[in-house]
């Protein structure tokens, strides 16, 4: 079987100065001197891509002129070493192909330094400037990192479902789906529900831990990894319509091992990708944030803080702080608590345990306290929450009594309850956006620039 013409990347790491090469990508760049044309082109596979030389008495003038910013190129040539600063290799082009014409009148990517503002306008090409590039290729191996680190675990990959039948864990507003006409008839609504596909009300998901637990509890250890979704009204640098979240969940876990396996999963990533793109984290570390890489290393050295809530609480209410949103026992902590407990008070990443049940989902399981569950977020400094998990109530009476309190029909939950009737243990499990946790390792300050399509209020252009 023919091998694969090879990538910009495998050519800079294997070639040597006098080998035939057959290169072909974009081009970024081009500049002229008086007989030569010096086309970069990036294919996608790195940060810096490759120089092609062109003696352009060589070639026709028509296929020179046509060669321009944006356009696809192939070329073939010498590998020789390059005397420019920046890059050991370029090739002497022997040939040359125009693949696909770019309009240089209408081109948006002629200059450099483009905003991130612009180029949110022109998400099918942003793809092509350093920038993304950088930020994909971090996204790619921090997909790979996720795989890898549950895989040599021993969890099992579930594929849970997009479409679901409630918003059981009350996590916020939902998408429905539905084959109903825009404007249906006059009905009432279960006359309605019983014509539509699924015969009654059906939502994007917002989180797979419901069926992960059905999952733990036969296989011991699984994950979930996928698009979830939150229909809020939010306009923010945090927030996204759309977004991928991954959800591990494991038997005979209780809060601490569930803590340990977080802190351990976090630091896993972050080594992986430390060491599997240092030239791209370069290059944003240079662009976006000058502290990013020593940030990241100082973080997967720290050992995480631990507080509960109760203390925290404490610790913000005799901090001196002005806090815009006054700090008191029975509120959810908000992004200004958390960022003066990560970054000014601990210095670092901090897990906050025990929070008020009130403000925490029904399936967390109930302290001794009465007042408190056995839930966690994990907080780090620049981004505030980064994880949020628990311990899953397992006591059946404990939770049919909780789903009571919060008016959640159990009739919608009798399979979960099932969970807790046959063969119940303790088991936890833990939520990480990954689009947040990206913006963290890139150092982008908005989420909707670390996807590859943003999903937003008003805005599903592409």
């Amino acid at each position: 079987m023919a091998a694969f013409k090879p990538l910009i990347r495998e050519i800079l790491a294997s070639g040597t100065p006098g080998e035939t090469v057959e290169v072909q990508g974009w081009v970024r760049s081009r500049r002229d001197s008086k007989t030569v044309t010096f086309l970069m082109l990036n294919d996608g596979s790195n940060q810096v891509g490759l120089q092609v030389v062109a003696d352009t008495t060589r070639f026709p003038e028509e296929l020179i002129k046509a060669i321009t910013t944006g356009a696809a190129v192939w070329a073939q040539g010498r590998l020789v070493e390059s005397p420019g600063s920046g890059q050991k290799l370029e090739v002497q082009a022997d040939a040359l192909q125009l693949v696909g014409a770019a309009d240089p009148q209408s081109y948006p990517l002629q200059k450099k330094g483009h905003s991130l503002d612009f180029l949110r306008t022109i998400p099918h090409l942003r793809l092509r400037t350093n920038t993304f590039g950088a930020v994909f290729r971090v996204r790619h191996h921090l997909s790979q990192a996720i795989h890898r680190f549950f895989d040599e675990r021993g969890f099992v990959w579930l594929h849970t479902p997009i479409i679901a039948g409630s918003d059981a864990e009350g996590a916020g507003a939902m998408f429905r789906v539905t084959t109903l006409p825009v404007l249906p008839e006059q009905k009432p609504l279960e006359e309605l529900l019983a014509e539509d596909f699924f015969g009654t009300e059906a939502r994007l998901t917002v989180s797979g831990q419901l069926q992960a637990e059905a999952g733990a509890l036969a296989l011991s250890r699984v994950y979930t990894f996928g698009p979830t979704f939150r229909a809020e009204n939010s306009n923010t640098t945090r927030h996204l319509a759309e977004f991928w979240m991954v959800e591990p969940e494991a038997a005979f876990f209780d809060l601490q091992d569930n803590i340990r396996l977080a802190e351990e999963f976090l630091k896993y990533l972050m080594r992986y990708v430390l060491e599997r793109c240092p030239e791209d984290l370069a290059f944003l570390a240079r662009h976006y944030q000058a502290d990013l890489i020593t940030r990241l290393q100082a973080c997967l050295e720290a050992s995480f803080a631990r507080i509960t809530y109760t203390d925290a609480i404490r610790l913000l209410e005799s901090s001196g702080e002005a806090f815009e949103f006054k700090p008191q026992w029975g509120m959810d902590l908000q992004s200004e608590h958390e960022k003066y407990l990560a970054e000014k008070y601990f210095k670092g990443p901090v897990v906050v345990t025990d929070y008020p049940k009130d403000i925490k989902a029904f399936y967390m399981r109930q302290n001794g306290d009465g007042l408190t569950v056995a839930a966690m977020d994990i907080l780090f400094p620049g981004i505030g929450e980064v994880i949020g998990g628990s311990q899953r109530e397992e006591r059946l009476e404990y939770l049919q009594q909780r789903m009571r309190e919060m008016h959640i029909r159990s009739e919608e939950l009798e399979w979960y309850l099932d969970l807790r009737r046959f063969g119940s243990v303790p088991h936890s499990g833990f939520g990480m956006g990954v689009e947040r946790f990206l913006a963290y390792l890139t150092g982008m300050s908005n989420v909707r620039d670390v996807i590859l399509s943003a999903r937003t209020p008003k805005n599903i252009a592409f």
